[in-house]
């Protein structure tokens, strides 16, 4: 997601610098786009009025974050596109203020196809200063950008949409497990289901390389499982368990263990295929 995203604010004008734990992959990036690649995050700070991050787990996101509070210049901002818990984003929210520094939870939906045609869907938490601030970043690599609250409210939304993820990965992998056991032509079943009251972005572009049994990556399964775990977390808080969340995280465990966690979760349609496929 983050080289992309980087291209996406270098065509805007606004990349001056970029950082990743992977030396060789900042700076083949950085050659790239002719934009200084940074070698330690307390550079990058010294380079920028803006640091977007896109990490993988909550426990990066502070790390990152503890790094950049005594680097960056008093107004600085921090715009975190990863997913990560709602708590996290308040702790972050809170180290950053005390060294005068912004910070706006940030996560995205998309997958990589959004991040290379810039037309994410970028959720937000913060303050509405900052949000304002942040526009020109935020615009350069997303098509529909909301501010839903304070602090923590764009990683709470971010845990809504991957709720209605897991519910229509499972629907439409499902569905077209059975459509096959029918004996129905997928490519027609997609296209003419897909018109109708049962239409969806996962159907249309998923549902094709379902039916050929290919997964090219989009959004890992071990991400997605790690995001339903900070779900599971956020609910648990209140008492409740989610159906579709536990039995989705079920199934996800099994690819992990036959190792496609590297997959996009379409692959949830290998499990599927399997229940009609006992032989």
């Amino acid at each position: 997601m983050g080289a992309p995203m980087a291209r996406n604010l270098h065509k805007a004008g606004l990349l001056t610098a970029v950082y990743n734990r992977t030396p060789d992959k900042a700076r083949a990036l950085a050659a790239e786009l002719a934009c200084t690649a940074a070698a330690s995050v307390t550079e990058l700070a010294g380079l920028c009025d803006a640091v977007v991050l896109c990490v993988a787990a909550d426990a990066d996101v502070l790390e990152m974050v503890g790094a950049l509070a005594g680097a960056l210049k008093r107004g600085a901002l921090v715009i975190d596109c990863s997913t990560v818990s709602a708590a996290t984003a308040r702790q972050a929210t809170e180290k950053l203020a005390s060294h005068g520094v912004d910070f706006l939870d940030c996560p995205v939906s998309g997958g990589t196809e959004g991040a290379k045609h810039g037309t994410l869907a970028i959720m937000c938490g913060g303050s509405e200063a900052a949000f304002q601030r942040a526009q020109p970043v935020l615009d350069a690599m997303g098509k529909r950008v909301a501010l839903m609250g304070p602090s923590g409210s764009g990683q709470a939304t971010k845990a809504v949409n991957q709720i209605v993820v897991a519910g229509v990965a499972q629907a439409v992998s499902e569905a077209l497990a059975f459509a096959e056991a029918q004996g129905l032509p997928l490519d027609k079943v997609i296209d003419l289901v897909g018109s109708g009251a049962a239409q969806s972005w996962f159907l249309t572009n998923r549902g094709p390389n379902m039916m050929r049994m290919q997964f090219p990556l989009g959004f890992k399964v071990a991400l997605h499982d790690k995001d339903l775990g900070i779900v599971q977390q956020m609910a648990a808080a209140q008492g409740v368990q989610l159906p579709v969340v536990e039995m989705t995280r079920i199934h996800y465990r099994r690819l992990l263990e036959q190792q496609h966690g590297d997959e996009d979760i379409s692959s949830l349609f290998r499990l599927k295929h399997a229940l009609f496929n006992k032989k």
